[in-house]
C-alpha cells in the first residue's frame, strides 16, 4: 500500500516497499491533493478537473493558454497549483510519479514557455523585441516542458554545474515517450536521468522522463536502459541542445559533468533541491535572504515573487506550502 500523507509537513519517509517504486530511500516531497493551496486554490495532483482553454488569437504576443478548473471559476498556475508528485485522481494517493507540464510538443518548433513573470503563470510563445520565437533549428523530437514546484535558484551554483548559477526557472524535461502531448497537457512520467547544460552562462538541467502509460516505459526504470533499448536517443538530445542556437547565430552550448547523462538517482536529488528552491521562493525566504547578492539576481528573484507571487501576499511566512 502507498503511505498516508502527513498534514504538517512538506516530506514524508516513504516505507520501503513504496519506495522501492522510485528506485532510493529518502525523504521524498509528496502531493496533498485535497489541501488548500497557498494561492488559495487546491493544488492539482493530476490533469483531473482541470481544463486547458486558449485566449487570444494564436501566433500574437498577447495569445496565451491558461489552466482552470472545470467550473472555470479559478484560474490554475500551472507552475504553483500542480503538485510535483502525481496524484492517482481516483484514490487521492500519491504515486511513483512526477508530473511533467509540456511547453513545447515534439514535432512542432514555436517556443512555448509557462511565463514565470506574469500573474497565473500562463503558458505563452516567447519573443524577443517583438518577434515571436521559434526553433531555427527546425522541429523538436521529444515533448519539452517543466516540473511544477521547482526553481532553479539564480542565487545557487551547484558544485557541478561548472561555477554557473540557476536559470531562474522551472526545471526542464525532455520526454521521450512516443505520444505527442499538447502545450499545457499534464501527465504522469517516470524520471530516467538529468543532463547538465550550460547555458550562456547558467546552469539549465534537463531531465530525461518517459510518459507512465507509455509502452516503452515499463522496459526503461533508468538511464542505462534508455542507451539500451533506445539507441541514440540520448546523443541525439544532448546534440539538438548543443546546437539548436547556431542558426541565431550563436555558439554551441556546452555541458558539465564530461557531457553525461547521469541516473535516476542523480536527477531525484537536483529535482529535489530544486523544490526545496521554490518553496523558498514562494514563502519569500529567497527573498529575505538577497542582501550579498548582486543587483542583477535581486532583479531576477523580485521579478519573479512580486509579480506572479501576487495572489501569495496573504500567506502567513511559517505556512508551509502544500504539495
Amino acid at each position: 500500500t502507498i503511505p498516508s500523507i502527513k498534514d504538517s509537513s512538506l516530506s514524508i519517509t516513504i516505507t520501503n516497499k513504496y519506495f522501492k517504486m522510485l528506485g532510493e530511500e529518502a525523504l521524498v516531497p509528496i502531493g496533498q491533493p485535497l489541501r488548500t493551496s497557498s494561492a488559495g486554490a487546491l493544488s492539482h495532483g493530476s490533469s483531473n478537473n482541470l481544463e486547458i482553454l486558449s485566449h487570444g488569437d494564436e501566433d500574437t504576443l498577447e495569445y496565451r493558454i491558461k489552466a482552470s478548473d472545470k467550473t472555470g471559476s479559478k484560474p490554475i498556475s500551472l507552475w504553483h497549483d500542480v503538485t510535483l508528485v502525481h496524484v492517482d485522481p481516483a484514490t487521492d494517493r500519491p504515486t511513483p510519479y512526477l508530473n511533467f507540464v509540456c511547453e513545447i510538443p515534439k514535432f512542432s518548433r514555436k517556443k512555448y514557455e509557462i511565463a514565470s513573470d506574469e500573474v497565473g503563470n500562463f503558458i505563452k510563445q516567447d519573443e524577443k523585441k517583438g518577434v515571436l520565437r521559434e526553433f531555427k533549428k527546425g522541429d523538436i523530437f521529444f515533448n519539452y516542458g517543466c516540473l511544477p514546484r521547482t526553481w532553479e535558484d539564480p542565487t545557487f551554483v551547484h558544485p557541478d554545474a561548472e561555477g554557473c548559477r540557476g536559470d531562474n526557472d522551472p526545471v526542464d524535461v525532455c520526454e521521450i515517450g512516443s505520444k505527442i502531448v499538447k502545450t499545457g497537457e499534464i501527465r504522469p512520467v517516470k524520471i530516467l536521468g538529468i543532463l547538465c547544460m550550460i547555458d550562456e552562462g547558467e546552469a539549465d538541467w534537463k531531465v530525461v522522463a518517459i510518459d507512465a502509460e507509455d509502452k516503452w516505459a515499463p522496459f526503461l526504470n533508468d538511464i542505462d536502459d534508455v542507451a539500451k533499448q533506445l539507441p541514440g536517443t540520448l546523443d541525439a538530445i544532448r546534440e539538438w541542445f548543443r546546437t539548436y542556437k547556431i542558426p541565431d547565430g550563436k555558439p554551441p552550448n556546452v555541458f558539465g559533468l564530461d557531457e553525461k547523462f547521469m541516473d535516476k538517482h542523480y536527477a531525484l536529488e537536483i529535482i529535489k533541491e530544486c523544490n526545496h528552491a521554490w518553496k523558498d521562493l514562494i514563502t519569500g525566504e529567497k527573498e529575505r535572504q538577497l542582501e550579498q547578492c548582486n543587483d542583477e539576481v535581486k532583479g531576477l528573484v523580485r521579478r519573479l515573487s512580486k509579480s506572479n507571487l501576487v495572489d501569495l501576499s496573504a500567506v502567513e511566512d511559517d505556512e508551509q506550502p502544500s504539495f
